[in-house]
Order: C-alpha cells, then structure tokens, then sequence
C-alpha cells in the first residue's frame, strides 16, 4: 500500500474518523456493541502498526575520511532527496548537502542538520547525525537515543580504525542493532575480506559478508548477493539503473563458499536456521533472510555489506539491507524514567495510543528562532495542542510542527510513536522530555555530570557584549554539560566544561558563528573542600552603631557527612529544643552556613561533604533580625573551619589510553609521573589497553604527549571519576599559590 495512503488511513484513525472503504457510500460506523469496539480498536492498531513497520530510524557512523558524508550524498539522491550529487571536496566548490559549517569540514565532523527524511520503496527512513565525539557525553547519549540501528562504514583500505573501534563501543553500549558497509572498494590496496577479519577481531563482531565483490579496485564493477544469488550491475551515468545477472563462472566457488559460511555464521545465533543447516535443507533466501533480520535485531549478529559510494556502487542494496535487516520502532525496547516514582525504569509500549511522551534531542537556530527535534516514543502529538516540560514542569503549546527534508520543511498537522519530527517556538533544553501531562516520564536521567574544568573567558572588543551573552544563553540550553558563571571577585565569565576540547569548540563556535573574539585565560581545576573531622562553634554576632543593632548567637558543631548519605554536598540539621532561637531565624542561619560553604578558607574553593548542627543559640528581642542570623553564621563557620582540618580535593579522571604495544612501556611511565593509578591493563589484539586514574591537574596537554610518545598511533577517552584528596605538599602549594593571588590583588 502507497505510503500517503497509509498516512491518511493513520491519521483518520487517530482522530477517530472510522469510515468504511466503501467507494460510493462512505458513511460513518455507528459503534453501539462490545464487538463493534474490539474491531475498531483490531482496525486502528493494524493500521498503526503497519506505518511502523514501514519506518526506520537510523545513523550513518564512521571513521573520519571513511566516506560517510560521501555515502550520505548518494542514499538522498537515489531517494530523491536530492537531484543532483556534489562531492565533499568537489572542483564545482557546492560542497556535499551535509556539509555546511567551515568548523565542521575543518574538524572533521560534517553533519550539521540533525535529521533528514528519505522514502526508499515505500518506507521512510530517517537519517539522523550521530556526534561523534565521547568528549560531548550528553549529546552522544542522546542522538544515540533516538537511533533504532545504525550503519558502520569501514573503508577497505584502512580497515577499522581508531574512530571506528570509538563509535562501535558507543553503539555497544547503548544498544543499537548494526550492519557493516565495506567502503571504497575501487580504491588501490582494497581488501574488504581484510577489513572483516579485523571488524571481527579488533571490534569482536559476529559477522560475515552478504555480497561479495565483483573484481576490486580499478576492476570493481559490482556485486553478488550471496541471499539471492545473483550478480549486480550498476548502470547509468550515477549508478541509478540496476541490472541483475547470473554470477559470472569464475566466482562460482568463492559465492558457495561465502554464503556457506554466512549459513555456518547466522545458525549459530538463531534456533530456527541451525535446525535447517544440520539436516542439510537446502536455505531458500526467504528463510536466510528472516534469519539474519532476527539474529540482526538481537543484536547478535553483523551482516557485511560492500561497495564504492564514490563510484556509485552498492548503495542501493545497502539501503534494501536497511529495510530488511534493521529494526523498525515497535522492535526496540525504549524505557523511561519515571520521576514520580525516583527515577523507576518504565517500558514504552511505543504505540500511538497512550499517554505522549517524547524527547527533544536536538536543537537548532533556525530563521524563526528556535529549531527543537523530537523523537516520539509514545503517543500522538498534534498542532495546536498543549504539552508539558517534565523537566521545567512549563505548559506550551505546539504552534507549528514539521518535518525536516534535511534543511527544508514540510508542516504536518500531527505525528505519531517512532516518528521524528521538528517544533517552532517552544522554550526548552536538549534532553528535555514532552508529556500530555497524564505521566512524569523523562526519557533520560536528570542526573548531569558535574563540570570538571573551567576557563574565564572575555570579549576582546567592549561592543560585542550581547552578541557573547546571547552565545553562551544558547549553548547552555543546548548542552547541559556546559556551565557559565561569574566570578564575583574578579568580574570575569567563568565557562565550565567537561574537558579541553570541550571548552575549546564552544569558544571557536562563538568566534565564527556569532563573530565575537573571546580572550581565554588558562584552564582551571574545579577543586572542591571538605572537613575531615568534628569542629564546635560557639559564636556571637553584635553591632551597636545608634538605633537598631544586630545581634545573634549560634552554637553547634560542623562535621564530615556520614557514609551513605543521600545528600552529597551539604546538609543542615536543627537540634535546638525550646526557643533558644524563634524558629523563623533558622532559614537564615542555614542560608549564612550555605553561603559560608561557597568559598572555603583554603584556596577559595566551594566545602562539600559537609554537614551542620545547631544545638544552641541566643536571640534580642530588638537587634535580632534575619540579617544578624545569618551573619553570625557565615562568621562561625569561618572560626571553627580551621579547627576541622579541611582538605583540598581535586577531579580524578578515569583514563583509557589505547596504544601499540610496543610503547606500552613509555605510557605506564609517563601516567605513573602524572600521579596516575593504574588499575587495568589489557591485550586487545596488537594494541594495549591501559585504564587509570589520573588528576585532571596533570592532563593538561595530554593528547600532545600522548602523540609524540607513540609516533601519533595511541588514543585516548578521559571521564570524571570522583573528587579525591590532594598530597598534603601539594595542597601547601595551592594554599601558597591561592595566597599570592590574593596578596597581589
């Protein structure tokens, strides 16, 4: 059935406009019976269920120079997206559809639209850009969210690689079905049977090819499909006409070979296949093909696809493997948060009936402002209706709703589960979750890791305030990881992050796309201290200068929190019986303890794992007021803080470092004069794996070092562990150092 069909058919159903298919006499049903309301609802979940079945979500990922934004290229022009191709670095200097911004094509990450909308043989598939960077944790996390499979592209030349082996254990990790394409196969030195051996060994991946070439590099000319059995031609000036042919003699061993060992390969993950290869049933394509799609699924299995999107080669078929092997929406488990019941895992039933639930993932300023990407994992959302920020707990309306044709629009009057969509004119963050209001799901955890470096930042020229401001607003929105404050005692922006790079791209991003010259200052260590023992104080507040003094009395001790205590940072407990203090001073002798643990008295940094008792205090009935209270506060923490021998604690990263084992011994040392723990150190293939914990303070410029130890072959991932105490020599240093400064301004 044609797709508009089914949409149309969708839509009336979800609106409740049942009507007959009769041609002539469309008349409404009356449903009065039991049975007439099991056929209503029987008819509107088959017409749901095949729009489902006839969607895909998915991402494109690869290693840099693979020829992902090349592949991208032709999948939109043989779908019709696009009409003609453009190369990425061509001579007519267009530049591929997905390539846009220069900081992109510079860095190497070349999608910049979020999502884009295709039809290939009556299905719909969205393409959506995965970032490819573990620096940008969040972001990552969530693209991947919204992903039901995704295609690896390899190049046959390079085989797997160091981006590769990164992008594949971010799938790993958050689950997402997969096929391989094999790329560049017309290039010299190309061996795709090479670059399968390594996916299996280096990436650990249960796959086998589905196709085997035709001839490789200069002779590549096409396919055969080992389901089918049939050779494949691509003819047309853009390899838009397919030709299928017999397999050509001298293949013949190798195709019988090859499809032998997918059979060998896929029974050995699915029940239904290994049944029919031991009794030696000759597999039709039908039964091979339902095989790999459920073991494919699973996720137990990689099927191998090969071609040249260069050479307008393979394309297609990987498309139809798209459609045959990767899962639609209803064939992934989605689970959500349930915030109403501490953060409880919820299984979506991913049905257009049902309360609405669904994911702002992505956003993007657009010419009519703000630009917010949702996926639908639940429900119906329609123009016009309103819809609640679990978040913000804010109520919008939805003034426009649309579907993204990669930088086009086409306005939809409503969308249901599994499809992605786009919405003008709502406030809100990446990450942000969209109910009707009838559930509290979030669709990830509102727990965000806490920034682990910072860097004063200021614009060189005095005019450009609002444009910087106007930056830093919107890329906060846009990624919660990233901070921006105020340093009260110098005025300097303070923006926060997760990392060099991290910080890095936002003030490059400000440069170019809001043309504001930022000065950085160097990268700070956000340290943290805490007591490690018991203090008492005893401390009265008193100020007589004519009229209405001030006068407060507080007593009570500070002392480290106790082992598994919910709050991690600072807790507050009244212990005062009587009236010692009116009970409506207390808020702000909390507020004056709080303010107080803002800026400890060591280097200047906020006192966490801290917990304050009041057991005592005194009041006047005249000089008393909030002011005096807290004062005495912040007064007495600063009197008993030395008395509780506080300690500096400093970021510790966990460390993955990635490295040819020949320098393995080079990086442990090199870790070790950094102040690293090692705590692992594995063999995986050729390369040695080495994980350890390491201070922030001692990874600045790393990725250099790291590079000039290995000849430019190690890599690393880095990621907050814990906060952890500094050596007593050199906590004396920053004291030392934090005194300078103070003493100099």
């Amino acid at each position: 059935m044609a797709r508009s069909s089914i949409s149309r058919r969708l839509s009336a159903l979800l609106r409740g406009d049942f009507r007959t298919s009769a041609a002539s006499t469309v008349a409404p049903y009356r449903f009065y019976s039991a049975g007439s309301a099991a056929r209503m609802k029987e008819e509107k979940d088959l017409w749901w269920r095949e729009a489902m079945d006839r969607m895909r979500n998915i991402g494109i990922s690869a290693h840099i120079d693979s020829g992902k934004t090349t592949l991208t290229e032709r999948v939109l022009f043989y779908t019709g997206r696009i009409h003609e191709i453009h190369e990425v670095r061509g001579r007519d200097g267009v530049g591929a559809k997905m390539d846009s911004m220069d900081l992109e094509r510079e860095k190497g990450i070349t999608i910049q639209s979020a999502a884009t909308y295709c039809t290939w043989k009556d299905y719909q598939i969205n393409i959506i850009d995965t970032p490819g960077h573990v620096d940008f944790t969040i972001e990552v996390e969530r693209a991947l969210r919204v992903l039901d499979g995704a295609v690896l592209v390899l190049c046959s030349v390079g085989g797997v690689q160091s981006q590769s082996i990164t992008v594949d254990r971010q799938m790993r990790r958050y689950e997402v079905p997969r096929l391989a394409f094999i790329n560049k196969c017309d290039r010299m030195g190309a061996d795709p049977w090479k670059v399968l051996n390594q996916a299996r060994s280096k990436l650990r991946h249960h796959s086998a090819a589905v196709q085997v070439p035709i001839g490789l590099e200069e002779e590549f000319q096409g396919l055969v499909d080992l389901v089918e059995q049939k050779a494949i031609y691509f003819q047309g000036s853009n390899g838009e006409k397919i030709v299928s042919a017999e397999v050509p003699p001298k293949l013949q061993e190798l195709v019988s070979e090859k499809r032998r060992e997918l059979i060998e390969v896929v029974s050995e993950v699915d029940d239904i296949l290994a049944e029919a290869f031991l009794s030696d049933e000759p597999i039709s394509a039908s039964e091979l093909k339902a095989a790999i799609r459920r073991a494919t699924v699973a996720r137990k299995f990689v099927p191998v696809f090969m071609g040249s999107a260069f050479k307008n080669k393979g394309v297609q078929p990987m498309l139809d493997g798209v459609l045959d092997y990767l899962p639609c929406p209803t064939e992934v488990e989605n689970h959500a948060l349930d915030q109403s019941k501490s953060e409880e895992k919820v299984l979506l039933g991913g049905t257009p009936v049902g309360p609405l639930v669904a994911l702002a993932f992505k956003l993007e300023e657009g010419r009519f402002g703000q630009l917010t990407y949702l996926r639908i994992y639940n429900g119906v959302i329609r123009k016009g209706n309103f819809i609640i920020n679990v978040n913000t707990g804010k109520k919008l309306k939805v003034p426009r709703l649309v579907r993204m044709h990669s930088d086009e629009m086409e306005d939809i009057q409503e969308a249901h589960a599994g499809q992605i969509v786009a919405v003008f004119g709502i406030d809100c963050a990446s990450g942000d979750t969209f109910t009707d209001g009838s559930v509290k799901y979030t669709m990830t955890s509102m727990n965000v890791p806490e920034p682990v470096m910072s860097l004063a930042v200021t614009p060189v020229s005095k005019d450009s305030g609002g444009q910087f401001s106007k930056a830093l607003n919107r890329f906060q929105r846009e990624d919660p990881t990233f901070r921006v404050g105020l340093d009260v005692e110098s005025g300097q922006t303070i923006i926060s992050g997760m990392g060099e790079l991290h910080l890095e791209v936002y003030v490059e991003r400000i440069r170019r796309e809001y043309k504001v010259d930022a000065k950085t200052g160097k990268p700070q260590v956000n340290f943290r201290e805490t007591v490690t023992q018991r203090a008492n104080f005893d401390y009265i507040h008193k100020k007589q200068s004519g009229g209405q003094g001030q006068f407060g009395r507080v007593a009570g001790y500070i002392e480290p929190l106790p082992e598994g205590s919910t709050s991690s940072k600072f807790e507050f407990e009244n212990l005062i019986i009587g009236q010692a203090i009116p009970s409506n001073f207390i808020p702000a002798i909390e507020k004056g303890f709080k303010e107080a643990a803002n800026s400890g008295s060591l280097i200047g940094h906020p006192v966490e794992n801290l917990r304050v008792v009041l057991t005592d205090g005194a009041s006047h009935t005249v000089d008393s007021s909030e002011l005096a209270f807290k004062l005495a506060s912040i007064y007495a923490f600063r009197q008993c803080y030395s008395a509780a021998k506080p300690v500096i604690l400093e970021p510790v990263m966990k460390v993955e470092v990635k490295v040819p084992s020949e320098f393995q011994g080079t990086v442990t040392g090199d870790i070790n004069k950094r102040k690293g723990i090692i705590i692992g150190n594995d063999q995986d293939g050729e390369d040695t794996v080495i994980v350890a914990n390491v201070p922030l303070n001692k990874m600045f410029g790393y990725s250099t070092s790291l590079r000039s130890m290995t000849q430019g072959k190690g890599e690393f991932t880095m990621e907050y562990s814990e906060h952890t105490p500094v050596p007593q020599d050199e906590q004396m240093q920053l004291i030392n150092a934090y005194k300078a400064t103070k003493e100099t301004e």
